[in-house]
């Protein structure tokens, strides 16, 4: 790999995807086909942006470091179906992107990778496959089974949406700088529309995780969304005990749950 041309900032935790040997795994999970518009978060150095950009019809590359503008015009050369988009990713409206995106294929940066995939479920209805990479433990909890220690909130929207199609565990050494944790690649494709309470039904599954410790009844309170009484009784229609806790509760359970307590 030949040296960076830029120091990495600490600040924005950057980790430049350096070594292209991971790029045809990322072609293959990401099913890239002619016809996509692929949104890439954080393209770095645009190692990423420049494999995608000549697979697919557009690429949209967010990134938040103006600095590595030159670079990365740089690094794309010619290639004209590339629209470079500076700012936040969590506070740009990527609805509002043309031609809407039909895949989130990312080296996503750690710090934003879950909240994006979960707002990126229902605010970008046109993305019909994710194939992203992330920290270790955030791959697993995206597909993690009820009852486990990594199953929580992100488990649920994320499973409600999509169902996995493809995992691969990532070496250190294609970063640069290497990161001190592991990563991995994590394929999922939108399997139907989501439930019409969604809305409703991510307060609920956020409030319900917020408090891991306390029961389903008492989170569900200390949210505003119900009273404990009306809780424990939704529960109970379930055939569900008073005292259960979030974790028990599969990705049905809580549709059924919202529909019980509206």
């Amino acid at each position: 790999m030949t040296p960076l041309p830029v120091v990495p900032n600490r600040e924005l935790g950057q980790h430049f995807l350096a070594d292209e040997n991971i790029l045809g795994v990322i072609g293959r999970l990401a099913e890239l086909d002619r016809r996509d518009v692929a949104l890439e978060v954080g393209p770095g150095l645009g190692v990423l942006t420049r494999y995608l950009a000549d697979r697919v019809d557009r690429v949209h590359a967010v990134e938040l470091d103006r600095t590595l503008e030159p670079h990365l015009r740089d690094a794309l050369g010619p290639r004209e179906n590339v629209d470079l988009v500076f700012g936040d990713a969590l506070r740009l409206d990527l609805a509002a992107l043309e031609p809407p995106p039909t895949k989130l294929v990312s080296n996503l940066p750690y710090s934003v990778a879950t909240p994006l995939v979960v707002e990126s479920l229902d605010g970008l209805p046109s993305v019909g496959l994710w194939c992203v990479m992330v920290q270790r433990e955030v791959a697993d909890r995206f597909f993690a089974a009820p009852g486990t220690k990594a199953y929580g909130a992100v488990s649920v929207l994320v499973q409600l949406a999509t169902e996995r199609t493809g995992f691969h565990p990532v070496s250190r050494t294609v970063f640069r700088p290497p990161p001190n944790v592991d990563s991995a690649l994590v394929a999922c494709r939108r399997h139907g529309d989501l439930p019409s309470n969604y809305p409703t039904l991510k307060k609920l599954v956020e409030a319900a995780f917020a408090h891991r410790r306390k029961t389903l009844p008492n989170s569900v309170e200390l949210a505003g969304l119900a009273t404990r009484e009306r809780a424990a009784q939704a529960l109970a229609a379930l055939g569900l005990s008073p005292a259960t806790r979030a974790e028990r509760l599969a990705p049905a359970d809580f549709v059924a749950l919202a529909e019980l307590l509206a």
